[in-house]
């Protein structure tokens, strides 16, 4: 359970990253003070926006159903069936949804920031 949880929560991570590198991705580097005409070039992402998000959605969801599967099906020996631990990770699976999801919502909130 762990390694394909961490996994796709990285994968997921990583996807909505991608989502948003067309509209979060310029202002960040403008606001790090790095300029120039190829941040243009960085909304050539958006036509692929929707098969990241879609990749970000399957990726937390297999995520979040690998994380909150009922203790019965843990053996006793795994990490999963430790409460302590299962706990842990779902603080780390909800805070990286909740970070993804900011990411991927980034092109409607970004222009009042601006």
């Amino acid at each position: 359970m762990a390694k394909s949880s961490q996994l796709s929560i990285l994968g997921g991570l990583a996807a909505a990253i991608g989502a948003s590198a067309c509209c979060a991705g310029p202002l960040v580097l403008l606001l790090l003070g790095i300029s120039g005409s190829w941040i243009s070039h960085l909304t050539l992402l958006d036509p692929y926006r929707p098969i990241f998000i879609f990749v970000v959605v399957v990726l937390f969801g297999f995520a979040g159903w690998k994380i909150h599967q009922p203790v019965e099906n843990c053996a006793d020996d795994e990490a999963c069936a430790v409460p302590k631990v299962r706990t842990r990770r779902k603080a780390v699976f909800w805070f990286t949804t909740l970070l993804a999801f900011v990411f991927v919502t980034s092109n409607y909130w970004i222009i009042w920031v601006v």
